[in-house]
């Protein structure tokens, strides 16, 4: 009898993992081909990662075609957006080293700090008091605008445990805004718009354009050695991912503590672990202890890694969500990106002046 019970317990617990399985390959093959999409000329050509163009993707798919999937295959979509995203944000940390941060120096540094810190706070009020944006999707968008981009949004998510459709709206506002600086940038400082010296364009770029994609694509149509520094200065930036992370998730374990009232207790901290990864793999990059051919390898899986989570996050949102709080997370965005501008100018300026 006990035998019987035994065999009908794993059947079911087998049918689970494997559907789990084919969840996730499902992912991978729907990456795949959001990766070849990526680097089609046209595409690559506009600045747009293969993670952008997975959670578009991925929408499409989720909002149109979602019945087709089975069931049983949603647990290997969710590891993909979960798990999959927090391993894959950890990795990001061999593409930062220490010495590349070095070489901008104390001005560049400044540069990135002062733009993370009064992005993330602008749009998280902006987005709250407002736009009315519940505190989440607030987060998101200035994080995207704030940091990296779509990785930086993916980081958060998993920080906040957030629904998917509002990373979508956050990711949506980095696709906007972060391709219309990758065209305006070079133009207005050709046209003479911005008056800019080398030094100048590769802070203003490096520490205001949105994805590290489309710092690359618009300064190097100043020059090289603007887009090395723009490089270096957005890399800086995603250094700043870990302690934001970390200041992030201190703040929400004492909101959620203080909602739960003295009777709960103070509530554990919620130190996101792969952040403190992330900070490994840069210490370990720095120290070259890996062959160049081996970094660059897993910086390549790694990429494919956050395009299956984008790919999963784009499954799992829906349209009707995004409609409720679309327009409004659209205005959050377009408000940092004034500030981006404007604002980022006047650091840099003011950063030069100091350091000059």
């Amino acid at each position: 009898m006990s035998t019987v019970q035994s065999a009908h317990t794993l059947a079911p617990a087998a049918s689970s993992t494997r559907g789990q399985l084919n969840g996730i390959l499902f992912v991978a093959l729907f990456a795949a081909a959001v990766t070849r999409l990526a680097s089609i000329p046209a595409v690559a050509g506009l600045g747009i990662s293969p993670l952008i163009v997975g959670i578009v993707a991925g929408a499409v798919y989720g909002n149109a075609l979602r019945h087709g999937m089975p069931d049983s295959w949603a647990a290997g979509v969710n590891f993909s957006a979960r798990k999959l995203l927090r391993i894959a944000v950890a990795f990001f940390g061999l593409r930062v080293s220490l010495q590349e941060i070095a070489q901008v120096g104390l001005s560049g540094f400044t540069v990135s700090v002062l733009v993370v810190v009064s992005t993330l706070v602008i749009g998280t009020w902006a987005g709250m008091k407002l736009m009315k944006l519940d505190r989440d999707t607030a987060l998101l968008t200035a994080a995207g605008s704030a940091i990296c981009g779509a990785a930086a949004v993916l980081a958060f998510e998993s920080t906040l445990q957030s629904k998917p459709h509002k990373s979508a709206m956050a990711v949506g506002s980095v696709v906007l805004f972060g391709t219309l600086s990758m065209f305006l940038y070079p133009l207005a400082l050709n046209a003479g718009w911005l008056h800019l010296d080398t030094l100048g364009a590769g802070l203003f770029f490096g520490g205001t354009i949105h994805e590290v994609a489309q710092v690359v694509g618009a300064a190097s149509n100043v020059s090289p050695e603007a887009t090395h520094i723009a490089t270096i200065v957005k890399m800086t930036r995603v250094m700043l991912l870990v302690p934001v992370l970390l200041v992030v998730g201190f703040w929400i374990s004492r909101s959620r503590a203080g909602s739960e009232g003295a009777a709960q207790g103070k509530g554990k901290i919620a130190v996101p672990w792969f952040a403190l990864g992330f900070l490994a793999l840069v210490v370990v990059n720095s120290l070259h202890v890996l062959p160049d051919v081996a970094t660059s390898t897993i910086n390549t899986l790694d990429t494919f890694a956050l395009t299956m989570a984008m790919t999963a996050l784009g499954m799992e949102t829906r349209i009707a969500q995004i409609r409720e709080a679309g327009p409004r997370a659209l205005a959050t965005g377009a408000i940092l990106y004034a500030w981006l501008v404007g604002g980022g100018l006047a650091i840099t300026l003011g950063v030069e002046r100091l350091f000059g």
